[in-house]
């Protein structure tokens, strides 16, 4: 437990953990993760992290980062039962502010504050500046934001929902794959096929257009057979998963005219860097037709820092006293 006096507590809420810290100056400090199950909703969480941590010490403000559409005061997490009231959840914490955003909207807002040591480059030429950013990564599910710089030189994230756009295949093996996954969901969302259960969903797909038996029901699993080469099935569904991965971050760089760079984050490439710096990722990052020496100078990182959502919700908590101040 820091000494430091917290000026904000921030918290990163997916559909399967809550991630919370506290910011001090410039640090983000104390961060511990918490199963959502464990608790009715973001306030009990948040009550139960600051009582063990800061029962003296209670920040004001708030800033938290969740994994659904933010439209107005309720919150409907997509992949978790949590849902609660911003306003609400502000009162029940004693807080003079809570500012709550999608979690790559934090992602994004991190990007220009990460160091060198948090990004694995991953090709592409040199960001241009003052252009916009793209952020997208698989997790839970499969967030998406951008990041674009105003006239007045401020940077603004982008709230986006792009992880629910309709996967397009690449291959004849691709439509067969995303065939079997519009069968089974109705919409082949990029999300069906990139997330935790997104990687179990095209391991599935796999084994029935191979007539195999599909024995493996865990991402982790699947990802480590692959990886290791000792199930076939296994590897073609996740080397089908960075190439995909390639599809879509090259359709958002498209989209947003990300010549300042796209970035990789999320809770599952990082632990298989190195396989997905080797993979197909660059190369279907760059196919797309007449437009691949435009992609071929977008600089691609994987972010690797552990908690990017923290590093843009302290930039946000800053923004906002500054303006105050």
């Amino acid at each position: 437990m820091s000494a430091a006096q917290p000026s904000a507590l921030v918290a990163d809420i997916g559909g399967t953990h809550a991630r919370f810290a506290v910011v001090a100056g410039n640090q983000v400090l104390d961060p511990v993760v918490l199963r959502c199950a464990d608790y009715e909703g973001p306030a009990a969480a948040a009550k139960s992290y600051l009582a063990a941590n800061f029962p003296d010490r209670r920040p004001a403000r708030a800033a938290f980062a969740v994994a659904s559409p933010v439209v107005g005061d309720r919150i409907d997490l997509t992949n978790s039962p949590w849902r609660f009231s911003i306003e609400e959840a502000r009162l029940a914490l004693g807080l003079e502010r809570l500012a709550v955003v999608n979690d790559f909207t934090a992602v994004a807002l991190s990007v220009r504050h990460l160091a060198a040591e948090h990004l694995v480059a991953i090709g592409g030429g040199a960001a241009v500046p003052g252009q916009p950013i793209a952020a997208l990564g698989p997790g839970t599910g499969l967030g998406v934001s951008a990041l674009v710089q105003g006239h007045d030189g401020e940077w603004t994230a982008l709230a986006a929902e792009g992880g629910h756009v309709t996967m397009a295949a690449t291959t004849d093996r691709e439509a067969e794959i995303l065939g079997w996954v519009r069968r089974r969901f109705d919409h082949a969302s990029a999300e069906r096929v990139l997330s935790g259960q997104g990687l179990v969903n095209l391991y599935q797909a796999i084994a029935a257009l191979s007539g195999r038996q599909a024995v493996f029901s865990t991402p982790d699993v699947i990802s480590q057979r692959g990886l290791d080469g000792s199930c076939a099935i296994s590897r073609e569904a996740v080397e089908t998963f960075f190439a995909m991965m390639g599809t879509v971050a090259g359709n958002l760089a498209l989209t947003v005219g990300a010549r300042g760079g796209v970035f990789i984050a999320g809770g599952i490439l990082p632990r298989m860097a190195e396989a997905f710096r080797q993979s197909g990722f660059r190369a279907r990052f760059e196919e797309h037709g007449r437009f691949q020496p435009y992609l071929a100078a977008i600089p691609t990182w994987l972010i690797i820092h552990p908690l990017p959502a923290f590093i843009g919700l302290a930039a946000l908590v800053a923004e906002a006293e500054e303006k105050a101040s």
